[in-house]
């Protein structure tokens, strides 16, 4: 999942490049990236909140997160130098996950106008201000293109993954040493036994 998040928040971010909103540099491009998966990651939780036991779901958002951190780490050191950059991109997803909370979701529909308009502003928030190019109306980009463009994305790509049984359902308190150890007869998914 982690590299569909990363794939989709990475596309959104050359998408609105493609419709003329203008990034400063590298840095800003990957404040944008870092922002969508903030809201991919509270989309997951939200679609996964019904489906998996939360103690799976939980362990499953942390794995999430944990990933998409290292990703971070990655892409950061390449275009802006050596730095801890896991840290500040852990905090945001913590500081959205509590904002994000507080925005309607329907299990239905997904995402309210608020949640859309809340990831809109938090792009918004890292566009360049240089009027030229009218960043300022990234936000109507976000809440009424790209926003339900991610969802639709993340939740076809969920569906999939709880469909197909991709998501291990034992309780953490029986994986060893954070890692699922298969029990005897059973191989990972698309792995001959």
């Amino acid at each position: 999942m982690a590299f569909i998040a990363w794939r989709v928040a990475h596309e959104t971010a050359i998408t609105l490049h493609g419709e003329d909103y203008v990034y400063r540099d590298d840095g800003q491009r990957l404040d944008v990236i870092a922002e969508f998966l903030a809201f991919i990651v509270h989309l997951v939780d939200r679609i996964a909140y019904e489906q998996l036991p939360e103690e799976v779901r939980n362990e499953f958002i942390n794995g999430l997160g944990a990933k998409l951190a290292e990703h971070m780490q990655d892409n950061r050191m390449d275009w802006q130098g050596p730095g801890d950059y896991r840290s500040p991109f852990v905090g945001l997803l913590n500081e959205r996950f509590g904002e994000y909370a507080e925005e309607s979701f329907d299990e239905e529909s997904g995402p309210g106008y608020s949640m859309y308009r809340h990831v809109g502003h938090c792009v918004q928030r890292h566009m360049s201000d240089d009027r030229e190019h009218e960043n300022r109306w990234v936000i109507d980009q976000v809440m009424d293109v790209e926003g339900p463009e991610i969802y639709r994305k993340i939740e076809v790509a969920m569906r999939n993954l709880l469909d197909t049984g991709s998501i291990d359902l034992t309780p953490p308190s029986e994986l060893e040493d954070d890692v699922y150890v298969p029990k005897p007869g059973e191989g990972v998914v698309g792995e001959e036994s």
